[in-house]
């Protein structure tokens, strides 16, 4: 059998399910007060972090359950996400930083192996969560370094989901350096470090339960072996797509999970109402459709993404061309088509449906999240694809 955005295709992905699916009545029934007040539900991540859901993507040298492929980690998001997106979206933050991570203790520099390392072995025993933090706000991020070796970190990051409970950033950032040319850089910020204030500030229009607040880094202290070298700034390589992919295609399950529970909904609405009118069936069969076509889409740049991720001998700027190409495909596809799905589903249901109290009103709002993720927003995405059409 072909792989399906539904089905694990490994033993760890299912480990991971099990793991997850006892948690999916919690969330459902937690899913309305918890997106009306826009609050993380951080009682159940301090089971995650107890059960090793938190040490999913983890080594099993280092302790977690070695989820490596990039596909079942879509399908879990996409069950959680059917029970509450903001939470998948949160829990996406840890899932892609054990991946990364382990790219870095694997095939990093000595030091970035020793903290990746140091990082995993936390995250599996339930001590480390870990949020990635990529968009600045007004001034870009800057890593500057002081006299006695040590860096400052300066800048404000935003949407910087599941940071209300994390112990760990990995942020994007530039590196000025006397007499040398900006590079980019990931330090690696502990949550006490002097200087990082993490706000409450969350108030988004849909994802209310993935604590996607901004932190504030006002000249925080970074040790040198907590500084992930990246490439320079004006000589981007595509190379750097392969991380970034793996960084976050995986997301693609969460937003075909909502457009599959809107189209839920809408079918079962149908069916307490008897006979159907034409038009509802031709739009459940152009729902169903869309679905079908989206989850195709996705399955297949996943399983391009894992087997480059494996795949280190050709070029490095082909082989990230190679994972961001199809993702870009995909990504657009799911942007334009799960918001249309879930905009029929309103349509099928009627009036009723754009109730704030209505579930498939969650759904619209939380669904429309997905232009806004990295990489890219729908104009860079037409930029970078119309780009490898015309070059």
């Amino acid at each position: 059998m072909s792989p399906d955005l539904r089905t694990p295709v490994s033993a760890e992905g299912r480990r991971l399910l099990e793991l997850l699916r006892p948690y999916l009545p919690v969330l459902k029934a937690e899913a309305a007060a918890n997106d009306r007040a826009a609050v993380l539900p951080a009682h159940l991540f301090a089971r995650m972090r107890k059960d090793g859901v938190m040490g999913a993507t983890v080594p099993v040298d280092h302790g977690g359950i070695g989820v490596t492929r990039m596909h079942d980690v879509a399908v879990a998001l996409r069950e959680l996400a059917q029970a509450d997106a903001g939470v998948a979206l949160a829990l996406h933050m840890q899932f892609s930083r054990g991946l990364t991570m382990t790219y870095e203790a694997r095939r990093g520099a000595p030091n970035a192996r020793r903290l990746a390392s140091d990082i995993l072995r936390q995250m599996a025993a339930g001590e480390a969560v870990v949020c990635g933090a990529v968009k600045d706000t007004k001034q870009v991020t800057a890593l500057t370094r002081d006299a006695d070796g040590t860096y400052r970190l300066t800048g404000r990051k935003t949407l910087v989901s599941m940071a209300p409970i994390a112990t760990h950033f990995v942020i994007s950032a530039q590196l000025h350096e006397p007499g040398q040319p900006v590079r980019l850089a990931a330090p690696v910020v502990p949550r006490h470090t002097p200087g990082l204030t993490v706000e409450d500030n969350w108030d988004g229009m849909g994802m209310r339960s993935s604590g996607s607040v901004d932190i504030v880094f006002d000249a925080c202290p970074v040790p040198e072996e907590n500084v992930l070298p990246r490439g320079l700034l004006e000589e981007p390589s595509d190379a750097a797509l392969a991380g970034q992919t793996v960084s976050s295609i995986t997301m693609l399950g969460i937003y075909v999970g909502l457009a599959e529970a809107a189209r839920d909904l809408a079918v079962a609405t149908t069916r307490k109402r008897g006979e159907p009118q034409p038009g509802v069936r031709t739009l459940l069969a152009e729902i169903d459709a869309r679905l079908y076509a989206l989850r195709c889409a996705v399955t297949h740049a996943l399983a391009e993404a894992d087997r480059l991720s494996e795949d280190h001998s050709g070029d490095p700027g082909e082989r990230g061309r190679g994972m961001m190409i199809p993702f870009q495909y995909a990504k657009l596809l799911v942007n334009k088509h799960a918001v249309g799905v879930v905009d029929d589903c309103v349509t099928v249901v009627g009036g009723a449906a754009y109730t704030g109290s209505h579930p498939l009103s969650k759904l619209y709002r939380d669904v429309r999240a997905g232009g806004f993720m990295h990489p890219y927003n729908y104009a860079d995405a037409v930029d970078y694809l119309s780009a490898q059409a015309l070059r």
